[in-house]
C-alpha cells in the first residue's frame, strides 16, 4: 500500500513525464480542465487541474471527491504508483475495473491516445 506521500509524488513524476511527452500526448494533456484522483485504499482525494501539459495538484483531502472535477480518477495507492512506474498497463487496469476513468465524451477521446 502506498502512502499519501508517495501517491503525491506519483503524481508529480506523472505530470512530469506528460510535460516531456511526444506531441501526440501533449496534444491530449493541452486540455485545461478541473482534475480529482480519489486514492481508495487511503479515502483521499487529491484535487487540481491539467492544464499546460502537466498536472497541478491543489488540495489533498479526505474521503471521495466533494465536488465532481471534469475529469476524475479513482484507483489504490499501489495502482497509481504502478502506472506512473509503468508496472501496470493504465488500458489493462481501465478494462478490468482496477482504475476508474471518468470525463465528458470529447474529454475521453481525446484523452484516448494516453491509453
Amino acid at each position: 500500500m502506498a502512502t499519501t506521500d508517495e501517491c503525491r509524488s506519483a503524481l508529480q513524476r506523472l505530470s512530469d513525464n506528460l510535460t516531456r511527452a511526444n506531441d501526440d500526448v501533449r496534444g491530449a494533456t493541452s486540455l485545461n480542465r478541473s482534475l480529482s484522483c480519489h486514492i481508495r485504499d487511503l479515502d483521499i482525494t487529491f484535487t487540481g487541474r491539467l492544464q499546460d501539459g502537466g498536472i497541478t495538484v491543489m488540495d489533498t483531502q479526505p474521503g471521495p471527491p466533494r465536488e465532481k472535477a471534469q475529469i476524475r480518477l479513482a484507483m489504490t495507492g499501489g495502482e497509481l504508483v504502478a502506472l506512473v512506474d509503468g508496472e501496470l498497463e493504465f488500458a489493462k487496469a481501465w478494462a478490468s475495473g482496477r482504475v476508474k476513468l471518468e470525463a465528458g465524451f470529447r474529454d475521453l477521446l481525446r484523452l484516448r491516445t494516453l491509453l
